[in-house]
């Protein structure tokens, strides 16, 4: 047989429909596709997606609320998209989900938002021994207690709006979970600059350095940059909660990390560990002539 003999064949029934089997097939879970709104049913919606029968949304898929109106949600003949949450059944029906294609649409933007280290804000549906869970555009997260600005009163936090930026984000476990104390920290961060005298609250005192807490920013002032004079225990001159004055000689934003000093602010050599009192009472005072050495002015 020739080819334009074959061309000359008609398009059977047969064909027709195997045609329609093949597109049947071409369905799959998780696919994402678009329908018009065909008609109402009292258990859900039917939607045509161009197969040999109308697809059927469940009345608990068609949106994230619990009660729904139908013709607000879905109006006839509006062109939608939908997940596919079950291949067809054995009438070739193919059913469908709004509510877990906005799930994974969110799920998606936040990770989208994580990858840019952009915040999002929250509100405080309930509290537990670890933290507060958190309604994050319908999706339900986690702010572990260390991780809030308020550590103590938690059940005050509830039904609160608060900023966050995101610590864990996992679409397939279902798990989010967020920090308002990095967030803070975030915002706060741009603030400081080269050369400001700062004053904050000691947090932790390690062999190397001091952690001063800066209005949820926290600067390292490095055991070297405590003294002209050498020191032995920086456990001997600070302690956890005490207030400290200092300069800022290393601001960066790309590695959020801030430097202090208060060798700077010395008159003379060993002067902190001699007056400490002293240099912190005149700061504002020799913050000036600091700064000046930090930016490298004469």
């Amino acid at each position: 047989m020739t080819s334009s003999s074959k061309a000359n064949i008609p398009f059977s029934m047969d064909d027709f429909a195997k045609a329609l089997e093949q597109q049947e097939f071409d369905f799959s879970t998780g696919q994402v596709v678009q329908g018009k709104v065909h008609s109402y049913d009292t258990n859900g919606v039917y939607v045509e997606i161009g197969g040999k029968s109308l697809a059927f949304v469940p009345q608990n898929e068609v949106g994230l609320k619990n009660q729904i109106n139908l013709e607000q949600e879905l109006p006839l003949q509006s062109d939608q998209e939908f997940l596919i949450i079950k291949e067809s059944n054995a009438d070739g029906q193919v059913t469908l989900s709004r509510r877990r294609l906005a799930i994974k649409q969110t799920w998606d933007r936040l990770a989208q938002m994580q990858e840019n280290k952009q915040s999002i804000t929250v509100r405080v549906t309930g509290v537990n021994k670890g933290g507060v869970t958190v309604d994050a555009e319908g999706l339900r997260g986690f702010v572990p207690r260390s991780h809030l600005v308020d550590k103590e009163n938690l059940e005050q936090l509830v039904g609160q709006i608060l900023t966050v930026t995101f610590l864990d984000l996992n679409s397939e476990t279902q798990k989010l979970v967020l920090s308002q104390r990095e967030a803070v920290s975030n915002a706060s961060f741009g603030e400081w600059e080269l050369g400001q005298l700062v004053t904050g609250k000691v947090v932790s005192i390690k062999p190397f350095g001091v952690f001063v807490d800066l209005d949820g920013t926290t600067a390292l002032l490095h055991i070297k940059q405590v003294s002209q004079s050498y020191i032995e225990s920086l456990s001997n001159i600070f302690q956890v909660g005490q207030e400290v004055k200092a300069i800022a000689i290393d601001v960066d934003e790309a590695k959020r990390r801030l430097s202090i000093s208060t060798r700077v602010l010395e008159n003379h050599p060993g002067e902190m560990l001699e007056n400490m009192a002293e240099v912190m009472a005149s700061a504002e005072d020799r913050a000036h002539r600091a700064a000046k050495k930090v930016l490298g002015e004469s």
